[in-house]
């Protein structure tokens, strides 16, 4: 590991500050991708700004159909909320299968999305329920937000402070997982809303998260795991890696997807 200056501030506008005033700087929210990649040498920023210590980070709150989490919320307490439960049960399910307890008892939801690995599951609970990503900037839409492979729109220094979900009427979180890692190999959240019906999927795309039109049409109309026969997405698309090759990727898509609309409509 390279040598750094480690800042601990306890606001958002300290940690802004800090940013826009040091040169090379990473923020650590839960820190699962970036201090391994700085114990590897693989990345060596010169200032780590903590953002662990600001109370403003955290936090659950439903208002009316939108439930917003705290970029600093730990998986297992998105997991365990009694807000999240009564609101939207797949997401804190969601939540439940990320990693293992060391995982979710450290990692954030904050955290995850600005890194937006292609395996990761809170992008695609983004896509699927209309997230909105809030910074200490802006307001971003999560069909704007994820922009590919390990690429945001966040800008430099920029920091997310919440994220706002859209409560659906119904909705599912199923995942292929790998049995070591247990990232998804496909996972893919289905979500139904009075505006129509949101399929995202993760693990699977060599451009990262994406939606299949394809099937939130089929499903607007029929809300049934029938209407998904047939429908199928490109194995041109689909990410090949010693784990799944891009046919096999492409055919759990399908299976995932007829599993989540299942255990929507199971849910009610």
């Amino acid at each position: 590991m390279y040598a750094f200056e480690y800042h601990r501030p306890t606001s958002v506008k300290e940690a802004a500050g800090l940013a826009g005033k040091a040169e090379d700087i990473k923020f650590l929210a839960g820190g699962h991708t970036l201090l391994p990649t700085m114990k590897l040498r693989l990345a060596g920023p010169a200032n780590l700004i903590d953002l662990g210590q600001i109370a403003e980070l955290r936090g659950i709150e439903r208002s009316g159909d939108t439930v917003t989490i705290g970029a600093m919320m730990k998986h297992a307490e998105v997991a365990n909320s009694a807000e999240v439960k009564e609101a939207i049960p797949a997401l804190a399910e969601m939540a439940e299968l990320i990693g293992d307890p060391h995982v979710r008892n450290r990692g954030t939801i904050g955290g995850s999305i600005a890194n937006n690995d292609p395996s990761a599951d809170y992008p695609a609970a983004c896509l699927a329920l209309n997230a909105t990503i809030i910074t200490n900037q802006r307001k971003i839409a999560a069909d704007d937000f994820f922009q590919g492979i390990f690429t945001t729109a966040l800008e430099e220094g920029e920091i997310i402070t919440q994220v706002s979900f859209k409560v659906p009427s119904q909705a599912a979180y199923t995942k292929f997982r790998n049995p070591a890692s247990r990232y998804a190999l496909v996972g893919v959240f289905v979500a139904k809303h009075a505006s129509g019906v949101r399929v995202a999927v993760t693990g699977a795309g060599s451009s990262g998260v994406f939606r299949v039109t394809d099937m939130e049409r089929a499903l607007s109309g029929n809300f049934a795991a029938e209407a998904l026969e047939g429908v199928t997405v490109a194995e041109s698309e689909m990410n090949s890696d010693i784990h799944a090759d891009a046919a096999y990727r492409a055919h759990l898509v399908g299976v995932m997807a007829r599993r989540a609309v299942q255990a929507a409509v199971a849910r009610g």
